[in-house]
């Protein structure tokens, strides 16, 4: 059976395969579900390119950064997602990817950045490299003449209450993190994605826009050890760690310097207040309310249960 699609042009979706929360990959799935064709690019062939074969995207190998695989992958495509993991070439991506969907005429461009941009100008910025090429970005995408929506999510759930805190959790029943007593509003990655799939959908609306998008609380570390214990139903309790011996475990699992600056930034940041934020955009852009701490750690139990050894 010959699948109907909304459109004859796809829709580019970079880090289809990446982390970023899983941003990409889930995106993919839902503007397939909505009907569109999807570019899926990829950074290599791998079981995770395959997979979104399967799902029914087209998948295109390439570099954000290289010129070549730029036009490869945007060439008749007329929306583009971008979103890029942490790195030090990401302000590269950006103007790389850009330029070329420029030449394009590209007609919409779905920029996800991050919301600590809002707190920021031409004379203020943060100890994170991350954020300052993150601010960068918008800059030059607002120079460009692009059709750019900004996505500005706080902090991922999947970023630290899984992948960063998960080992504590399971290994000594606790959340290991230097946040301090700061009060922090994480949103899921695949609501993210969820609002993204919306504005791709039918994007004229919402071009020029940004779009500050929170979880649907703001709580300090031991209110969602709390939670963690009602969801996991065993005692969980929060354990605010030295932020040099977090730093070091992070270099120890060899995340790169770049990364672990990024990501200990953000920890001092959260203990000054500066991610105490909250909006309802995620609930104006899908007509749904952000996935909350409790159904999130229930729905990754099996991660949050098995024994090993803690990042601390």
């Amino acid at each position: 059976m010959t699948t109907k699609y909304k459109h004859d042009n796809p829709i580019l979706v970079t880090g289809a395969a990446g982390a970023v929360g899983g941003i990409g990959r889930n995106l993919t799935e839902f503007l397939l579900a909505r009907g569109h064709k999807v570019r899926a690019l990829v950074r290599r062939e791998d079981k995770r390119a395959e997979a979104l074969r399967r799902l029914g995207a087209e998948v295109v190998q390439g570099d954000l950064t290289d010129l070549a695989s730029m036009h490869r992958a945007i060439e008749g495509c007329r929306r583009i997602y971008f979103g890029m993991s942490v790195s030090a070439a990401y302000l590269e991506a950006t103007i790389n990817i850009a330029t070329v969907a420029r030449h394009h005429g590209i007609e919409a461009f779905v920029n996800m950045s991050q919301m600590t941009v809002s707190q920021m100008s031409i004379s203020e910025t943060t100890k994170s490299p991350q954020h300052k090429l993150h601010w960068l970005a918008e800059q030059a995408l607002s120079w460009s003449g692009l059709p750019v929506v900004t996505m500005r999510p706080t902090v991922f759930l999947e970023g630290f209450f899984l992948t960063l805190a998960a080992a504590g959790v399971r290994a000594s029943d606790e959340l290991a993190l230097p946040m301090g007593g700061g009060k922090i509003s994480p949103i899921s990655a695949v609501d993210v994605a969820r609002a993204v799939a919306a504005i791709l959908d039918d994007p004229a609306p919402h071009i020029g826009q940004i779009y500050d998008l929170t979880g649907p609380v703001s709580a300090d570390l031991d209110h969602y050890a709390h939670v963690f214990s009602e969801a996991l139903g065993r005692p969980i309790r929060y354990r605010d760690v030295p932020l040099q011996a977090w730093s070091e475990g992070l270099r120890q699992v060899r995340f790169p310097e770049h990364v672990v600056n990024h990501l200990s930034a953000m920890t001092e940041l959260n203990k000054e207040g500066r991610y105490d934020r909250m909006t309802d955009t995620m609930s104006k852009l899908t007509g749904a309310t952000p996935t909350n701490m409790r159904d999130f750690v229930k729905l990754h139990a099996a991660e949050f249960n098995q024994r090993g050894p803690a990042l601390s």
